[in-house]
């Protein structure tokens, strides 16, 4: 850029200063223009993020209102949030609830284990609703049953209504469980139902139970009514009283199947989330209820019964033919069977 030099007379000098070019200046309004646009972009940029952080959390926390600490991811398919159609869980709405269901075989130990549980504040155990024959005649009625129930629809003395924590009921072997297993097994996958497998380790033991229970529907021992738990000492003994008599010749055989169906229930619903009970355990052990509540996903509490056990004692005290048994089992894998006791 030069400079201008005007001369207006001799003895005056005159010195014009350079013209500012007008391409810098729009450059320099230009860059600033973008610096400012950059600067605003970026402060609307972060509020909408924001924005969009709080919705989306404020959505998570609708959808699952217990915290994200709290439930393993591994646990989610069985916590559940039923909506029953029959009355309204209020306050208890976002309680998680577990499904379960106690799968035995009768004399199994298997009322008594329910009735502990059912001592829990939050348990609901709705009995043996499949021993009504209607409710199992096909696959359709027993999905429609289970339905009701895992909706807290089910009514019964033990439930709880709208603030329990686990749900279930028993569901014996011979009750069209093993007929349907297949597709059993696959609700019990897809709605996130546990399966709470209890048995019995002295299957001699288990006879007896049968034997007496079948005698006493008929005889009715306790002033002509029939009981299959009794809650009394004085009960207890008066059931106690009467001896079966077990058929030796076929008893090894008999005992084979139980283990066999045993192991089939086993095999079929090896695929669901479950935990396998035996009573003879839970008798010695009550550390075992802890398992079972911590399995349920429960607070802990100390479980009672007001049942009372029937046949106590040696099985040679309850047993009539007690000679020929205790001969057909000596000397076999079933040989335990005569000397536990607990």
């Amino acid at each position: 850029m030069r400079e201008e030099i005007c001369f207006f007379n001799k003895d005056t000098l005159i010195i014009k200063p350079p013209k500012k070019s007008p391409l810098l200046l729009r450059m320099v309004i230009l860059v600033f223009a973008m610096v400012c646009g950059v600067y605003i972009y970026s402060i609307c940029l972060k509020q909408l993020s924001i924005h969009t952080k709080t919705k989306l959390l404020n959505i998570q926390l609708i959808g699952r209102p217990c915290p994200d600490d709290c439930i393993k991811l591994s646990e989610i398919p069985y916590v559940h949030y039923p909506k029953p159609e029959t009355f309204s869980r209020a306050e208890c709405k976002h309680n998680p609830v577990q499904f379960f269901a106690i799968v035995s075989m009768q004399r199994s130990g298997s009322g008594w284990f329910e009735t502990l549980l059912n001592s829990h504040i939050n348990v609901s155990s709705n009995g043996e609703i499949f021993s009504v024959k209607d409710r199992r005649n096909n696959i359709s009625s027993i999905m429609q049953t289970l339905d009701k129930v895992y909706n807290l629809d089910w009514f019964s003395s033990a439930s709880k209504n709208q603030c329990s924590a686990a749900v279930g009921f028993k569901w014996m072997l011979n009750q069209g469980l093993m007929e349907h297993h297949k597709e059993i097994a696959e609700y019990f996958n897809r709605k996130g139902v546990s399966a709470i497998f209890l048995f019995r380790r002295n299957l001699l033991r288990r006879m007896v139970s049968l034997l007496a229970n079948s005698y006493d529907q008929y005889a009715k021992l306790l002033n002509g009514t029939h009981k299959s738990h009794v809650h009394t000492p004085e009960e207890a003994d008066i059931l106690s009283k009467y001896k079966p008599s077990i058929n030796s010749t076929a008893l090894i055989t008999q005992l084979k199947d139980m283990e066999v169906i045993t192991a089939k229930a086993l095999e079929f619903f090896n695929s669901t989330r479950h935990i396998i009970l035996y009573y003879e355990d839970l008798i010695m052990n009550r550390t075992k209820l802890k398992d079972v509540q911590e399995f349920l996903k429960l607070p802990q509490m100390v479980l009672s019964s007001r049942q009372i056990k029937i046949h106590k004692g040696p099985l040679s005290d309850h047993i009539k033919n007690w000679e020929d048994v205790n001969k057909t089992l000596s000397a076999t894998a079933y040989e335990s069977f005569l000397h536990a006791d607990y």
